[in-house]
C-alpha cells in the first residue's frame, strides 16, 4: 500500500441510520400508586430480597453499587438510563462532550417525576462518569429521590453536598462519553448489575443495598413483609432474653405457637 492510498484511510466514518434515531426513548409507563410506595417504606431491602426470592423472583439484589449517603433510604418507581459501548461510526464522545446534550443522558432527566428513582446500566465501568453535579442537581430539582448506578459518577465532593441518596460502584473524573460507553436509551428495559429493571418497577434501597421489586408483585410483597416483620419483632425479643436460636430464628412450630399467643396478648391477633 502506498503512502498516498494510506492517506485516504483517514476519513470521517459514515454514520449508519441508527445515529439519526438516537436517543432511543421507551414508551410511556405507569407508576405505582403513591400510597403503595409509602407503605413499602416499612420494608427493608434485606426483607424485600429474601421475600422476593421466596416468591420466585431470585435475581433482585443490584450487587455492586454501594450506599454513599449513610442512613438514607428510598422507595420509588424507576426511570432507566442505558449506556452502551461506543462505536466510532455511531456515536463517539471523543472530545465531544457537547454530544451528550442530545443523548439519552439529557433526555432521561426531563422524564423524572417527583418520587422517582433513576437506575443506570453502565456495565460496572470504572472509567465512565455517568453523571455529575449539574445533572444530579437538576434531578433533585425535578423531585427525584435516589440514583442507583451500576458504574461510576463524577464530582463526588459537590454531589455529596446536594444530599441526593446515591448507590454507585465508585467515582471518576471522566465525563459520560469520555471513555468507552455512550448514553444510548432511556426508559427502556435495562440490566442493572445483572438484574432486569423495567421502567415503573420499584426500587427499595438502604444501607444494605438496592433491591428491585416488580411493580405487579409489590402488593403481595407488602402483605408478606408485614407478617415477616411482626414475627421478627417477637424473635428479637426472645433472642435478647437468651432464647433458643433453633426455636426462635426462624420460628419452629413451638416458637410459632408462642408467637401467636404473644400476638393475641398484644392485641394484634385475629
Amino acid at each position: 500500500m502506498t503512502a498516498r492510498s494510506e492517506d485516504h484511510l483517514d476519513v470521517i466514518l459514515p454514520a449508519p441510520a441508527i445515529s439519526q434515531a438516537l436517543p432511543i426513548g421507551g414508551p410511556p409507563f405507569a407508576r405505582p400508586d403513591p400510597a403503595l410506595i409509602q407503605q413499602l417504606y416499612q420494608v427493608g431491602s434485606a426483607t424485600a430480597s429474601a421475600l422476593m426470592h421466596k416468591m420466585g423472583v431470585r435475581q433482585t439484589f443490584i450487587q455492586g453499587p454501594l450506599p454513599r449517603v449513610a442512613g438514607a433510604k428510598v422507595v420509588g418507581p424507576v426511570v432507566t438510563l442505558q449506556f452502551m459501548p461506543q462505536r466510532e461510526d455511531v456515536a463517539s464522545g471523543m472530545a465531544q462532550e457537547h454530544v451528550e446534550k442530545v443523548s439519552a443522558l439529557w433526555a432521561v432527566f426531563d422524564t423524572v417525576q417527583p418520587g422517582d428513582v433513576l437506575a443506570v446500566q453502565a456495565f460496572g465501568d470504572a472509567y465512565t462518569g455517568c453523571m455529575g453535579e449539574m445533572l444530579i442537581t437538576y434531578f433533585k430539582g425535578r423531585g427525584g429521590i435516589g440514583i442507583v448506578v451500576d458504574g461510576c459518577i463524577r464530582d463526588w465532593p459537590r454531589v455529596r453536598e446536594i444530599g441526593t441518596p446515591i448507590w454507585t460502584r465508585g467515582f471518576t473524573p471522566n465525563y459520560a462519553s469520555q471513555a468507552s460507553l455512550f448514553p444510548w436509551a432511556y426508559n427502556v428495559p435495562i440490566a442493572c448489575s445483572a438484574v432486569l429493571v423495567l421502567p415503573g418497577d420499584i426500587v427499595i434501597a438502604d444501607d444494605d443495598g438496592a433491591v428491585l421489586v416488580p411493580a405487579q408483585m409489590a402488593p403481595l410483597l407488602l402483605e408478606h413483609a408485614s407478617a415477616h416483620e411482626d414475627w421478627e419483632v417477637f424473635s428479637r425479643i426472645k433472642l435478647a432474653e437468651g432464647g433458643s436460636l433453633t426455636k426462635y430464628y426462624p420460628l419452629n412450630d413451638e416458637g410459632w405457637a408462642e408467637y401467636e399467643a404473644w400476638r393475641k396478648s398484644q392485641g394484634t391477633g385475629d
